[in-house]
């Protein structure tokens, strides 16, 4: 095996257009299989923490919200806007038959001023009806959102005191939650009162405020609900929206199954690229050994007829062939690598989709396979062309160039 070893290996320097070709087109194979690879399982993650996190079987939003974009652009992509419904709308949908429990949530959006630290959605939530935001803070730490405090998606930079400033007050950063690659990491969270002390704030600071005619005491920017068990879910969202004038009843499920959709597409595509890109460089490496095979002819005649056997040929070819892809796999996945986490925030954008990496383990697994298609690749093509040369006779091969 030594001496298999150290042929390929001088057989490779020798020859460098040869191997550059070859490691080329292995680093192309890994590139293609880890950043493929990265996207599909980033969506699907990304996907799974949107279910998890929506937590609602129904999301209500007033007609307004609809100049922002719809209730998918303001969840996943992180649309900032002010829109409210009144406390006679919500008490309507709270008494909507078939709803078991309903949580209003309250959207402030900061200026981009000197009263306020950043642009963000402030979410302000109900403590004693939610289910959706509770839990999530609980996974960052125990005791909730204190009143006064703030909770910061994953996405927003906190400063080194650990305060934000919103139209003018302070405010405390409770805790930071776990990244969900939705627009809710680039969004601020506090219970009701204290977003509503902001709301009161901004209305004092800003030139022309944004809740002329609204109560900001009473109002909400969606309402969630938890349909009760054995009720249809779109039932229910249907019979608001016909009973309950200026707002907009989406199912859960909907926005789930819309995005499911669009990750069953872009997955399609991806898997259809990697698998055309393998299949093309299977070919091309075919091709390249069979260019190379009449030149290696001689080469392996002489080494037959000095006692080497076919099997110790065919391990110079696998081994060659190994070494060669293994380096150029290595380069394609760690280029990949590289190239794949910097851009992972500007290709969630691009694909308006929920975007959430892998964790180091399953990048780590990703990394191994691709080095092994890659490799799988090289050896296949180069065990077809060590049985073509090695089959015929001695004597012909070397006679066939004198």
């Amino acid at each position: 095996m030594k001496f298999a070893f150290d042929l390929a290996v001088k057989t490779a320097l020798r020859k460098p257009f040869r191997s550059l070709v070859t490691a080329l087109l292995a680093a192309l194979l890994a590139f293609s299989v880890f950043a493929g690879g990265f996207t599909v399982i980033s969506l699907r993650n990304g996907l799974d923490c949107y279910q998890k996190r929506l937590g609602a079987d129904i999301v209500v939003t007033p007609n307004a919200a609809k100049g922002h974009g719809t209730v998918d652009d303001i969840l996943l992509q992180g649309v900032t806007g002010n829109y409210y419904m009144s406390q006679k709308e919500i008490d309507k949908i709270a008494a909507a038959e078939g709803v078991a429990a309903v949580s209003q949530q309250f959207f402030l959006t900061s200026a981009k001023a000197s009263c306020c630290s950043t642009r963000v959605q402030i979410i302000g939530f109900d403590p004693e009806t939610d289910f959706t935001v509770l839990p999530w803070i609980a996974e960052s730490r125990s005791g909730g959102c204190p009143p006064g405090e703030v909770v910061v998606g994953a996405n927003i930079n906190v400063p080194a005191d650990r305060t934000v400033t919103f139209y003018g007050q302070d405010y405390p950063v409770a805790a930071q939650l776990e990244s969900t690659g939705t627009g809710l990491d680039a969004a601020v969270y506090a219970d009701r009162e204290t977003v509503v002390g902001m709301a009161k704030s901004a209305a004092r600071l800003l030139e022309t405020s944004p809740f002329q005619g609204v109560d900001i005491a009473t109002a909400a920017s969606a309402v969630l609900i938890k349909v009760a068990e054995g009720v249809d879910v779109q039932t229910v969202a249907d019979d608001i929206n016909i009973h309950v004038t200026k707002v907009q009843a989406t199912p859960a499920r909907s926005m789930v199954s819309g995005i499911a959709q669009g990750l069953q597409g872009v997955s399609g595509v991806i898997g259809a690229l990697i698998g055309a890109v393998w299949a093309l460089a299977l070919i091309v490496l075919i091709v390249v050994f069979a260019l190379l095979s009449n030149e290696r002819k001689k080469e392996f005649a002489v080494l037959r007829a000095v006692g080497a056997s076919r099997r110790v040929l065919t391990r110079v070819m696998a081994c060659e062939a190994a070494l060669v892809s293994g380096v150029g796999a290595l380069v394609g996945a760690g280029l990949a690598l590289l190239v794949s986490i910097p851009l992972s925030g500007t290709l969630k954008n691009a694909l308006s989709l929920p975007f959430l990496r892998p964790g180091a383990g399953v990048i780590v697994i990703l990394f191994i396979g691709a080095l092994i298609l890659s490799v799988l690749a090289g050896l296949l093509t180069a065990g077809a062309s060590a049985r073509k040369i090695t089959g015929g006779e001695t004597g012909l091969l070397l006679r066939e160039d004198t």
